[in-house]
């Protein structure tokens, strides 16, 4: 499997932006998907997760009620749509792909597969 990010940006306190990560290779395989962040310096944190069929979805708090996660099985293309941005999401943002039913939520090591991060800068 490889994942490929696009779609960051700038934007500006309250805009919006919707992040794309294309699967190709052994998509069949991929059980759980999710969006990652990283703070330059900082360690990599958990944002969204969607399964397979899109019925279990989780976010951590920060970003509850402005980002949604979905994914588009058809096409193997996994979104996130941040709105409400705010300067504290600034962070390269990275796609993970997981061939594990069982994942823990949040749970780097539990990912296999990683995009190559794509950035988003909020100003304020």
């Amino acid at each position: 499997v490889q994942l490929v990010e696009s779609g960051g940006g700038l934007k500006q306190t309250g805009g919006s932006l919707r992040l794309s990560c294309a699967a190709t290779g052994r998509t069949d395989s991929i059980y759980y998907m999710a969006w990652f962040r990283q703070v330059p310096g900082n360690e990599t944190t958990f944002v969204a997760h969607i399964n397979r069929n899109g019925a279990d979805t989780h976010y951590t708090g920060s970003v509850k009620g402005r980002f949604t996660i979905f994914r588009d099985s058809a096409k193997n293309i996994l979104y996130l749509q941040m709105n409400s941005l705010q300067p504290e999401d600034t962070a390269v943002y990275y796609c993970a792909a997981s061939s594990f039913s069982g994942i823990r939520v949040g749970r780097r090591d539990d990912y296999d597969t990683w995009g190559q991060g794509t950035p988003v800068t909020v100003s304020s």
